[in-house]
């Protein structure tokens, strides 16, 4: 078996074996991940040509009753400062968005009880009832059937609930009281329900190796979901993983250009995380195949408490300097910005 003869077959089927992916993992080159970024840029190329798409994200409660070990938001972090955005407050930031030309707008938070289906319901209609050229992307995490039903019938176009791990000991070993079989029977409930479907998952997990990334490739190769979040894990000190060491942007590199691979046509986030170990991060992402960046759009004097790890960047960028800073960065490495809904290739509604 060779890393390069791997390669060549990945790009051309769109799969590799659990057993092929892992020795791809322990022994790829520098040389080698060169060309496997070559081949995950044109396939991404392919698709969606020089664009990437801008959506604009609203961090609308840092509240959330889970313990997830690596969270600064988790429930035990008694030093958060906790918020909550109003109706009204999501409905300006949404208008100041609009205006700046975005037309998803992706309602990010904890998974906060005040925010029960009837409030969700309200929210989300009143945002497409005043803007019916926009999707609406909400991640709040697990709820029922039931709830996403009706959160779908509200107008929400998409969901985005990162899997983190495809291992159910590591999945169990970072979230309290909470299952790894739950959070995938979401996913496939939401992509039932006719969600475009994302999933995603953290590099560089205390306890992480090379199988159980081998077997997060091969879980998003079986679910097909329209999109793939994944980012490094970055340590937050007051969290009961603070003291561990965080992922790498190389690492997450490697698996952003094996996932493009995996499901070519999949829309692939360049994540703030990334930009915050490297000031180059997510211009590095876009070059080996992301195609999407999620400007912030919650007002100034909330970024800092949505401190999901520390040190995260832009927290204090007005949204409009916000969103010209990222579209400088996207033009500077080649790439143009597409400020429409940028919807999954071949989505029909």
């Amino acid at each position: 078996m060779k890393v390069l003869d791997l390669i060549e077959k990945l790009n051309r089927d769109n799969d590799l074996r659990k057993e092929e992916l892992v020795f791809l993992l322990d022994n790829i080159t520098e040389e080698e991940k060169q060309v496997l970024y070559k081949y995950s840029l044109e396939t991404k190329e392919e698709y969606y040509g020089d664009t990437v798409y801008m959506r604009g994200l609203i961090e609308f409660t840092n509240y959330c009753y889970r313990n997830c070990k690596y969270c600064g938001i988790r429930a035990e972090q008694s030093d958060a400062e906790r918020y909550r955005l109003s109706k009204e407050q999501i409905m300006q930031c949404c208008d100041q968005g609009y205006w700046l030309g975005y037309r998803t707008f992706v309602l990010q938070g904890g998974e906060d009880p005040f925010f029960t289906d009837d409030v969700l319901v309200d929210i989300i209609s009143s945002i497409k009832k005043r803007w019916n050229d926009v999707a609406v992307t909400v991640s709040i995490g697990e709820r029922s059937e039931e709830s996403y039903k009706k959160i779908k019938a509200a107008g929400a176009d998409r969901y985005l609930l990162r899997h983190e791990t495809a291992n159910a000991d590591l999945y169990a070993s970072i979230h309290e009281e909470m299952a790894l079989e739950s959070r995938k029977s979401c996913l496939y409930t939401l992509r039932d329900i006719g969600f475009q479907v994302g999933a995603g998952f953290m590099v560089g997990i205390p306890g992480q190796t090379n199988t159980i990334l081998a077997e997060d490739l091969r879980f998003i190769k079986e679910l097909d979901p329209h999109m793939v979040g994944i980012g490094p894990f970055i340590p937050h000190e007051k969290t009961p993983l603070g003291g561990f060491k965080g992922g790498t942007v190389e690492d997450t590199l490697l698996m952003l250009a094996l996932t493009r691979l995996m499901l070519p046509k999949v829309l692939l986030p360049s994540t703030t995380a990334l930009g915050t170990l490297d000031n180059k991060g997510r211009e590095k992402a876009l070059k080996v195949g992301a195609n999407v960046v999620m400007p912030n759009l919650s007002p100034t004097n909330v970024r800092e408490k949505y401190e999901l790890y520390q040190d995260k960047i832009c927290t204090g960028d007005e949204a409009a300097h916000c969103r010209q800073c990222i579209e400088g960065r996207i033009n500077s490495v080649g790439f143009q910005v597409d400020m429409g809904r940028g919807d999954y290739d071949g989505w029909r509604q």
